[in-house]
């Protein structure tokens, strides 16, 4: 019977340290129980909203000043959705083209080659 109890206890317990909120109409203090997620960054994300609501995990990380893909990977881990989608990775930012193999000119040199060239 007190196995029973202390189980029934400590999974309350549990349920709550996943934090789910939505970005788009959780409270200040809602926002605050997702990990990583304190009084200033709450604050930024209830200023963006304002503007009306994120369209999705992409709109959120373009109009919150200091999310970015990562952080938001991380909020998303924690309970935090988006318009009720939990983050896919579809906010990363574009790659960055490779640098040339050493010794060989990358496309702007090149071009800037060609236009002496035919000077």
């Amino acid at each position: 019977m007190i196995r029973h109890l202390i189980a029934t206890v400590l999974a309350a317990f549990a349920l709550n340290a996943f934090a789910a909120a939505d970005a788009n109409q959780a409270t200040r203090a809602e926002l605050e129980t997702v990990k990583g997620i304190g009084p200033g960054l709450s604050g930024k994300i209830l200023e963006a909203r304002k503007a009306g609501g994120f369209k999705n995990w992409s709109d959120f990380v373009e109009r919150v000043p200091g999310v970015g893909p990562g952080n938001a990977a991380r909020f998303s881990q924690a309970g935090l959705t988006v318009s009720g989608s939990a983050y896919d990775g579809s906010a990363a930012a574009p790659a960055k083209a490779a640098k040339p193999v050493k010794g060989e000119k990358s496309e702007k040199a090149a071009d800037k080659a060609n236009k002496k060239a035919d000077s």
